[in-house]
């Protein structure tokens, strides 16, 4: 350009707008290259806020599943353990019942055994066939399962209770 100035070709007005220009170019490439590059770097700041927002919100998530999780395990712990209870009440009704029963069925022998001597007895006075110190024992034998039978059916009236 100076060249064709000194030749005369070119005039001082030529030169000044085609300077113009450069510069003007110039100054555009610097000042749109400054930009994209603060572009970038605020793009990468807010993809880096953008991605800590997200990774808070999947531990947000994360926080609220594991609660819901230890929820739902307690409540099924509760669950087993009123089905234990209701379990073990159930089993101890049985075994109340068969203690019931029990002390029936003994209450019914002993009396069984009372009658079998009262009538071993009474066979023994009509016969005359039975000393005085057996017809001691046998009403010693019948006194003591008449106490027995008085102890168990107390013991079933308190089993009874219960139920």
């Amino acid at each position: 350009m100076i060249i064709l100035y000194l030749r005369g070709s070119l005039t001082k007005v030529d030169i000044m707008i085609k300077s113009l220009l450069i510069l003007t170019t110039l100054f555009a490439f610097v000042h749109f290259g400054n930009a994209q590059e603060t572009e970038q770097a605020s793009d990468s700041v807010l993809v880096a806020q953008q991605e800590i927002e997200k990774q808070k919100q999947e531990l947000k998530e994360a926080k609220q599943k594991q609660k819901e999780i230890d929820k739902a395990e307690k409540a099924q712990k509760k669950a087993e353990k009123a089905q234990k209870k209701a379990e073990k009440a159930v089993k101890k009704q049985e075994k109340l019942l068969a203690a019931i029963s029990a002390k029936k069925k003994g209450i019914e022998k002993s009396e069984m055994k009372i009658r079998k001597l009262q009538s071993k007895l009474a066979k023994g006075r009509t016969k005359g066939k039975m000393s005085p110190a057996d017809e001691s024992k046998i009403n010693q034998k019948v006194k003591k399962l008449e106490l027995s039978i008085a102890k168990d059916k107390e013991k079933l009236t308190k089993l009874q209770q219960k139920q």
